[in-house]
């Protein structure tokens, strides 16, 4: 397969990312421990409480992306960032997240093949898992093969479109390549979903003059 293919496999899933409307943060309720938002007094039953309804990964994914659109400083941001990391880094499978985390470690110690030889085995237990695919994606650059990583790029925006670390990669992977003008898309994706990402936004300003020209 040629490059310019991956370069449109890596691009199409761009479109799909969006920012959650940020209405129903107006007046949220206090959460509890496994983060449900306890329901609002319906009765004069406090001895019966009504125990709320657990709520789904994806809802609660939402929410957190609603918030990281919203946040008001680069710190604010970041935090937010980390709960939703954390939550793609659970893949539901105990020895793909003991998989994974050899792997974190071989790239760590540089031992690259390593890891990319775990990952393979993530990949083939839980293929649905993004961040299987976004963590093999940064191995594979990080051994020099671009074209590999983009395809993997792709992989993991097709399971998730809102995954700005993957993103960042397709805009360092095509910026290197000299497409600006992708690369530029990229990175203003990511600062759709993800607007106070310092390193992003530094990216952008010194692509203007080349992307968008000197009156832009």
């Amino acid at each position: 397969m040629r490059p310019a293919r991956f370069l449109r496999l890596a691009l199409v899933p761009l479109s799909l990312a969006v920012t959650a409307p940020l209405s129903a943060w107006a007046q949220p309720a206090p959460p509890s421990r496994d983060g449900a938002v306890p329901p609002a007094d319906m009765d004069d039953k406090p001895s019966q409480p009504e125990t709320p309804a657990p709520r789904s990964p994806a809802a609660t994914l939402d929410k957190l992306f609603e918030r990281l659109a919203a946040a008001k400083t680069p710190e604010e941001a970041k935090g937010i960032a980390n709960l939703i990391q954390r939550r793609w880094a659970r893949s539901g499978s105990d020895t793909a997240d003991l998989l994974m985390s050899r792997a974190q470690q071989a790239v760590k110690a540089q031992e690259l093949p390593l890891a990319i030889e775990l990952l393979d085995r993530v990949i083939a237990l839980e293929p649905d898992w993004a961040e299987g695919w976004n963590q093999r994606a940064n191995a594979l650059f990080l051994l020099g093969d671009p074209i590999r990583s983009l395809y993997d790029i792709s992989e993991t925006l097709k399971r998730e479109p809102r995954h700005y670390g993957a993103m960042m990669g397709l805009g360092t992977i095509l910026r290197q390549q000299g497409d600006d003008k992708r690369a530029m898309v990229a990175y203003r994706q990511v600062l759709a979903i993800y607007p106070e990402l310092e390193a992003v936004k530094e990216a952008v300003e010194a692509l203007k003059i080349e992307v968008d020209g000197r009156d832009a």
